[in-house]
């Protein structure tokens, strides 16, 4: 047991009023994105595309550097990327059309829809596929997956590879980001549908949303102002490896543009992809089996950010990175896709007009801790995305620190702030501990992001 001595542990908090937030001038936006696309453009990254919307108007859309390095190509201003883990909300919002149409029951075991699928006698039901809670192995995390990833193979192997996986935690216990799940939607959007994964998206989605230039990825057909994917690294940018769109599927194998994502989020946030009741799912995350609440919906992340009320999901895939956001509260939507894997992100972006459209957070006040920071020190160890998650937590100063370890490497250590009922904050992710009985030491430290929610527990216990 550990002697507790008194203490206070003073932090600042922010105060947001997202009603007080004030929309900028739309024709200020120009000169942030070209200021954004000087600062990177060229250097990490060889092309940008931005486009911003209220309502049915379009505040900016613009292109910058190239989508092709080798030919000198100008990147266009409606290029075609791949939108990675964009994806997935169509994915999602596919089954909710179907689950609408009675053809598929969201409480159900996937083992109705998938009988040949071994769930190693675990009950999974479709719902926990679609919040990354079914403990189901990733894919795009197994070892086996940097070869086969490159290789035209039947989806059959990679369904046999997953089953064969250990599960990472009992469904509903945690959430930890699964492109496996993701993959096995899609195929129960096609048995149900008994249409293609590829048909169906262009016909109950694409089409009705106005989306000109979207499709299905394709590794041998040529496409018109389709963007080469580059990699930045210390030789400087260099091209994509090769993936095989057999495999991100639907968790990720959608190309599109920022006038059809644009497009998109007015389709779907306005009511035309989606009744009512469905979209309150869509954007509904639902609590842990114990009632821990997260942030993850079904293919998308609904919370509070700096800015106000998000709801929103970013992609990477081999050579793009994408981010599709909405502001629910003032009907906006931010679109960032680059063309290369490489700082400062499109999420990044996305938060810097975020800020100038919207305002920076109120004035932080100062919230006490009372008690020993010591009841909170340990080392937590638990199952993380295609890892085991280690953090350290130690206290000097009256002040909490973390070391966040992860195969084999460790982060900078983290100072967080205290918002309360044992929570502290860095950035976008919470750690909550859950003390013994006594309150005396922590047992359970719980990670938690937008898209994430780890499970740690104190190997001191």
């Amino acid at each position: 047991m550990k002697t507790l001595s008194s203490s206070t542990f003073a932090v600042l908090v922010t105060l947001l009023n997202p009603s007080q937030l004030v929309l900028a001038q739309a024709s200020d936006l120009e000169t942030l994105a070209d200021s954004i696309a000087a600062e990177h453009v060229g250097s990490t990254l060889a092309g940008l595309s931005i486009g911003v919307s209220r309502g049915d108007e379009v505040l900016l859309k613009k292109s910058y550097g190239h989508a092709n390095l080798q030919w000198q190509v100008p990147m266009p201003m409606d290029a075609v990327h791949e939108i990675g883990s964009v994806t997935k909300q169509f994915t999602s919002a596919a089954m909710l059309q179907l689950y609408g149409q009675e053809k598929l029951d969201l409480d159900a075991d996937i083992s109705e829809y998938l009988p040949d699928f071994d769930t190693q006698g675990r009950q999974i039901s479709v719902r926990r596929l679609m919040d990354h809670t079914s403990g189901i192995k990733g894919f795009t995390e197994m070892p086996e997956f940097g070869e086969i990833g490159q290789r035209t193979l039947p989806r059959e192997d990679l369904l046999r590879l997953i089953e064969k996986q250990p599960f990472e935690f009992e469904p509903g216990e945690a959430l930890i980001y699964n492109n496996s799940a993701y993959f096995l939607m899609g195929l129960i959007i096609e048995s149900v549908s008994g249409q293609s994964f590829e048909e169906y998206i262009e016909q109950n989605l694409f089409t009705p949303a106005g989306m000109k230039n979207s499709s299905y990825c394709s590794n041998s057909q040529l496409v018109a102002q389709k963007a080469q994917g580059y990699q930045y690294s210390d030789e400087g940018l260099q091209l994509a490896r090769y993936h095989d769109h057999t495999w991100p599927y639907a968790a990720g194998s959608l190309c599109s543009t920022v006038s059809d994502l644009l497009a998109w989020n007015r389709a779907l946030h306005h009511g035309e992809m989606l009744s009512p009741a469905l979209y309150e799912l869509l954007i509904t995350p639902v609590p842990l089996t114990d009632g821990t609440a997260i942030r993850y919906a079904m293919g998308v992340t609904h919370y509070l950010h700096a800015t106000g009320r998000v709801i929103e999901h970013g992609g990477g895939i081999d050579g793009f990175l994408s981010h599709s956001r909405y502001y629910p509260d003032e009907d906006v939507s931010v679109i960032v896709l680059q063309n290369t894997v490489a700082p400062p992100g499109p999420a990044a972006i996305a938060n810097e007009i975020g800020e100038h459209l919207f305002g920076t957070p109120g004035m932080p006040v100062v919230q006490t801790l009372a008690g020993d920071l010591s009841r909170y020190e340990g080392v937590y160890r638990g199952p993380a995305r295609g890892a085991t998650l280690t953090v350290t937590v130690t206290s000097e100063d009256e002040e909490l620190n973390l070391t966040v370890e992860s195969r084999g490497n460790s982060g900078p250590a983290q100072t967080p702030a205290f918002i309360g009922a044992d929570t502290f904050s860095q950035g976008n992710v919470r750690y909550t501990f859950e003390l013994e009985a006594d309150a005396s030491y922590a047992l359970v430290l719980r990670m938690d992001s937008p898209s994430s929610h780890y499970v740690l527990r104190n190997l001191d216990d």
